[in-house]
């Protein structure tokens, strides 16, 4: 996985498009949410007027008290700089120095700033070591959370930018741009694309829309995808697997103490995803879509998934999702 998102648990609202990254507090404000999802796909030369023009409307959007972050990047000609908006305590972080800007109309803007290894946004800053959460691989979509850190890998070579079109208007208010459907983020590793013949400012980034990944869907709600090999477990951050960076940990609450530590693993190979019980106490169990008994696996052997499988790990039922080409 090129660049990934860890999200801190809270009320707020976090999105990531490509390598930007979103962070709202606004209760009873959902214009003002929607109309930073329409501006989270921009960048390039003219988003520093783009998110200039959103922060003159934050206060008739907002009809209140907000804060929010968002931060859009630009890696055109392979500088690895961003753009970043902010009002109240949503002041994003590039690996962990605050980033500074000029006031715009009661918010912040800063441009043109060096993008680092990990970028923050949330509320106040984030302490040298963050805690234990869900690894969430966003491309488009929102999840609950106080506050997000991206990981971002090394900066794009200029052949393998995206290529630059006309930036689309999306009305105030509107969700264009972000969740609709044919759209997709710009991020800090673009994939390759034919250069854009014409020349001339350009003030939004694409990049093609790569095969999706399996995803778990858990009864409570949490869907994490399979872009990479998982421990699940009570605490897994100190399983071989996660500590050897070889896979990413997933902690699943439990507040019962049925799971393990390290309670099982998800792997991949290709496009075959299995799951490996890694020695649990109260052992992994596998179901089919219309199954009605469920199946004990045995230690350390993999069982491969299909499409609508179960999973049951402790009282945790998790419905393994193969997502078509």
């Amino acid at each position: 996985m090129p660049d990934r998102c860890e999200v801190l648990p809270g009320d707020s609202v976090v999105a990531r498009r490509g390598g930007g990254l979103l962070w709202v507090d606004a209760p009873g404000s959902p214009a003002l949410v929607a109309a930073l999802h329409a501006c989270l796909g921009v960048a390039g030369p003219g988003a520093e007027r783009v998110l200039g023009a959103v922060a003159g409307q934050v206060a008739p959007l907002g009809g209140g008290a907000v804060s929010f972050a968002l931060v859009l990047v630009d890696t055109a000609g392979g500088s690895g700089t961003g753009v970043a908006l902010w009002c109240g305590k949503g002041q994003p972080a590039v690996d962990g120095v605050p980033v500074s800007g000029s006031s715009v109309d009661g918010c912040t803007l800063a441009s043109g700033f060096q993008l680092g290894q990990t970028l923050y946004v949330g509320p106040g800053q984030p302490v040298p070591s963050m805690p234990p959460g869900v690894a969430y691989d966003l491309v488009e979509g929102t999840v609950p959370g106080s506050g997000a850190m991206l990981q971002l890998a090394a900066v794009a070579h200029p052949s393998s930018a995206a290529a630059p079109q006309a930036a689309s208007s999306s009305p105030a208010g509107s969700d264009a741009g972000f969740g609709s459907a044919g759209s997709s983020g710009f991020g800090a590793t673009a994939a390759p694309s034919r250069q854009h013949e014409d020349e001339g400012e350009a003030t939004a980034f694409w990049k093609p829309d790569a095969a999706p990944a399996p995803v778990l869907r858990f009864d409570d709600g949490l869907v994490v995808t399979v872009d990479e090999d998982l421990v699940l477990g009570r605490r897994p951050d100190n399983h071989e697997l996660v500590t050897a960076g070889s896979a990413r940990p997933v902690p699943i609450a439990d507040t019962q103490n049925v799971l393990s530590s390290a309670h099982a693993a998800i792997q991949r190979s290709g496009r075959e995803v299995s799951l490996v019980d890694l020695g649990s106490l109260n052992g992994t169990h596998v179901a089919g879509p219309e199954a009605t008994e469920w199946t004990q696996l045995e230690p350390g052997v993999a069982h491969p998934l299909s499409d609508g499988d179960r999973l049951l790990l402790g009282w945790t039922v998790i419905t393994f999702e193969q997502q078509p080409d």
